[in-house]
């Protein structure tokens, strides 16, 4: 299994649009073949935990911000490349992604990485 992962902050008063977004880039995605494609929000982003830092400050969130978390899994890096070529010649990705202007969150401040998974219980 092979996993692209994102951490984003995204104002909170952009979450339903970001979400609006989001819903239709995963049907992209399961439609060319992506196995999941999951965003969850911040619930419990604590500022100061015991151990390590907390998500707000990894992810740069300023005030009234939210950190977003999402995946998408595969089955191999390349699947992945796969699914990911057919995506981005979607017409309906293409027009989404035209104008990064209109997005719900600054596409900049994004992180984002493909992941081998070494424990899956």
């Amino acid at each position: 299994m092979y996993v692209d992962g994102f951490v984003l902050p995204v104002p909170t008063r952009n979450v339903k649009q970001y979400l609006g977004v989001s819903r239709k880039a995963g049907k992209v995605w399961k439609k060319y073949g992506a196995l999941e494609y999951r965003e969850a929000s911040g619930d419990d982003l604590r500022v100061d935990p015991k151990m390590g830092q907390g998500m707000k400050k990894a992810a740069k969130a300023k005030a009234g911000e939210t950190v977003f978390f999402s995946w998408i899994l595969y089955k191999s890096r390349t699947h992945r490349d796969a699914v990911n070529r057919r995506v981005m010649k979607d017409p309906g990705m293409l027009r989404m992604m035209q104008d990064s202007r209109n997005m719900p969150f600054d596409v900049k401040r994004m992180a984002y990485g493909g992941f081998k998974i070494r424990v899956d219980l």
